[in-house]
């Protein structure tokens, strides 16, 4: 039998608003004439959304456009400026934090390092992050209208940190955290979703449906967008790739594995094949490129087995899902200069020939800034209700 739902009228309104906002947003600047054509919605509706919108300082007019005939129509935009998204990653060794107007264009950004994992030395660099950012944001209609923090590590659906084994974390609610201390909306996800969200909404994977995203730090994290939308899992705990094992009898993660991937694929295999330490330096990745670029053949060979390491990992990744695209974020882009050459090769190896056929496989254009691009993405669509999903509920 065939459901029927009855609308309210208090219903109706916002999602019209909701639909004109969209189309403004999507299409701006644009009349209200070929907002009506767009949207199918009668004129009056709307004249009268648009009102509201003007009135709520969401939107703007310039004008006049180019006339179809008659008189020239005032175009409408969207206010892009009303307010500001705040998007963190939280990485083993730093923290990036952006600010970012309503359609993700970075205004301000504030990196810290650290070696001190304590939960209570990084929630006092955290609050330090945000704070510097909310201070330094321009007056608006609608000031921060939320806080998203990406984490390295498995985060159930109320945006609880149950495990993140590199930062030695369990079981923190480090939204509620954040909430009690700003009272805006907040938004946690693994970084690795935040990423390939980051570059479905933003980068190269605009256009394609089946996007892995692969965030190499000092651990490794997957995120996949699956038939056009973020795959999460049963539980939320989709992505965590980097504890597969590609070494039977390798080294303990401390995950409490062995041989998982992360250990000779991403940072981490910068402290196990030479004498840095991470309480040596705090920025390893930085001091070992310094050396690949003098010509150190120790630190050009350590970057070509991570290069070699990660494309063992792609190869599974590429024959278990059949992707359009891969992409390689977060810091170790900054290597990329050694470690693409033989990752490449051990992928178009190994990987299956027909797997490959259709296939695109690069580093981000966003270098490290995925993940915090994706959590101010997820914040301010929260905020528009332009996209419904799930995260409407997390406010």
């Amino acid at each position: 039998m065939t459901k029927k739902y009855t609308w309210n009228q208090y219903t109706i309104k916002n999602v019209n608003k909701s639909l004109v906002l969209e189309t403004i947003l999507n299409q701006s600047p644009i009349s209200r004439a070929d907002i009506a054509n767009e949207t199918q919605l009668n004129k009056g509706t709307v004249s009268s959304q648009v009102t509201e919108l003007l009135g709520e300082g969401l939107i703007y007019e310039k004008g006049p456009g180019e006339s179809k005939g008659g008189r020239r129509p005032v175009m409408l935009l969207f206010n892009e400026k009303a307010g500001y998204s705040i998007g963190v990653d939280i990485g083993v060794n730093y923290i990036l934090g952006i600010r970012t107007d309503l359609v993700g264009n970075i205004c301000e950004e504030v990196t810290t390092y650290f070696n001190d994992l304590s939960f209570e030395y990084i929630r006092v660099k955290l609050f330090q992050v945000i704070d510097q950012l909310i201070q330094s944001a321009p007056q608006s209609e609608y000031g921060i209208v939320g806080i998203g923090i990406g984490v390295p590590g498995a985060v159930n659906k109320e945006g609880k940190i149950l495990l993140a084994p590199n930062l030695g974390w369990e079981n923190i609610d480090i939204k509620g955290m954040i909430h009690q201390r700003y009272e805006c909306p907040v938004i946690v996800e693994n970084e690795a979703n935040a990423g390939v969200y980051g570059e479905k909404t933003f980068g190269s994977g605009r256009w394609e449906k089946d996007i892995i995203y692969v965030s190499v730090g000092v651990g490794i994290g997957v995120g996949l967008i699956l038939n056009g939308e973020l795959y999460r899992g049963t539980d939320g705990f989709s992505g965590e790739l980097g504890h597969m094992t590609v070494e039977g009898r390798g080294h303990r993660c401390r995950c409490g594995n062995q041989g998982c991937w992360e250990l000779y694929a991403s940072e981490q295999a910068l402290t196990s094949s030479s004498q840095i330490s991470w309480k040596d330096y705090v920025d390893p990745l930085t001091n070992m490129i310094e050396k690949a670029e003098k010509g150190d053949e120790d630190a050009i060979d350590t970057f070509h087995s991570i290069g070699t390491y990660l494309g063992i990992g792609l190869t599974n990744i590429i024959n278990s899902f059949n992707p359009e695209r891969v992409i390689i974020g977060n810091r170790i882009t900054a290597a990329q200069r050694w470690i693409e050459q033989p990752m490449m090769g051990k992928t178009k190896h190994n990987a299956l020939w027909f797997q490959q056929d259709s296939l695109k496989i690069h580093f981000s254009e966003f270098n490290s800034h995925s993940s915090a691009l994706g959590m101010a993405a997820f914040t301010f669509e929260n905020f528009l209700k332009v996209n419904i999903h799930e995260y409407t509920s997390l406010v």
